[in-house]
């Protein structure tokens, strides 16, 4: 792909430190720390129907993750709100992939000093993105046990949402040699934290586990405990061992980029009948009624009706 068929394939609205723009425009000076250090934190929201899906619970973990780093913005929640709406409004996208990132900005020549830089505030929208094609979301991905590990919580706080991506991103090249769509990745005690993107579950005799450390505390993994509570299904964060993915009943993947996708492959082995679970989709369908409703959404207004 040329650089001009990447920037049509920019398709979107971005915000960028003050200033609207075509997604295709958007740029970062070279020298700003989320590029040379990955010094930023970011995170990701999503519009289905043209409603915001638990908006200010976006907000108040991009706020933790700010303060996590040291950062600070001087947009109060409504300034945030408005220029995230804004951007989707400027699409007119109803079903769309809201990217918020905080950077630490440009720092001043001669110092490495992360406290003299102005921290900037980065959006942008695109068309819904989905974790998984279609074929994916019907039949299930292959997921394999990466051998890579993930960057410990010691060395960087997992619950600080941020751009660490390279143990993940080569996770994926093992998946890949391995004819599997995904991974998971383990730490070095034995047990296991998240994918490239997605937090993983487990089902076991109707009760539902997932990891609690060396991993992102997503939005969406909150909703999956919620909807299990509602159905009065055990659902724990705890340590969760590799040995009980081999064991496990089903396995499902979770992410704003999707919602929830099943996994029936693990290390080249069917997962139970090797189709998707029957809890797998009962919380599959209830995430996405969850959409429908007024108390986890907020409208977004459009130029047109």
């Amino acid at each position: 792909m040329n650089a001009i068929d990447e920037m049509a394939a920019a398709q979107g609205v971005a915000y960028m430190d003050g200033r609207f723009m075509p997604l295709a425009e958007a740029t970062i000076p070279i020298l700003d720390r989320g590029f040379l250090r990955s010094d930023v934190t970011y995170d990701a929201l999503h519009v289905w129907k043209g409603r915001f899906f638990r908006m200010q619970d976006h907000i108040d973990r991009f706020r933790a993750s700010i303060a996590g780093l040291r950062m600070s913005l001087s947009h109060t929640d409504e300034e945030l709100r408005d220029i995230l709406m804004e951007c989707v409004r400027r699409t007119g996208y109803r079903d769309a992939f809201v990217m918020v990132m905080c950077s630490r900005g440009v720092q001043p020549p001669g110092t490495r000093d992360p406290r003299l830089c102005r921290n900037r505030l980065y959006a942008y929208v695109t068309p819904f993105l989905w974790i998984a094609n279609e074929d994916q979301r019907r039949d299930g991905w292959k997921l394999i046990l990466a051998k890579t590990q993930r960057i410990p919580s010691e060395a960087l706080d997992q619950r600080i949402k941020n751009f660490h991506w390279l143990d993940l991103t080569m996770s994926l090249f093992e998946a890949y040699d391995q004819d599997a769509h995904t991974t998971v990745l383990p730490l070095a005690d034995g047990t296991i934290t998240e994918g490239p993107g997605y937090n993983v579950f487990i089902v076991k005799d109707g009760a539902l586990a997932s990891p609690d450390r060396g991993m992102f505390e997503g939005i969406t993994r909150r909703t999956v405990a919620e909807i299990a509570a509602d159905l009065q299904m055990r659902c724990e964060f705890r340590p969760v061992r590799v040995e009980e993915l081999d064991t496990a009943d089903e396995i499902f993947s979770s992410t704003t980029a999707g919602g929830i996708t099943p996994i029936t492959s693990y290390n080249g082995r069917p997962i139970g009948d090797g189709r998707p679970g029957p809890v797998t989709r009962r919380i599959l369908d209830l995430y996405w009624q969850r959409h429908e409703d007024e108390a986890y959404t907020t409208p977004v207004v459009y130029d047109d009706p």
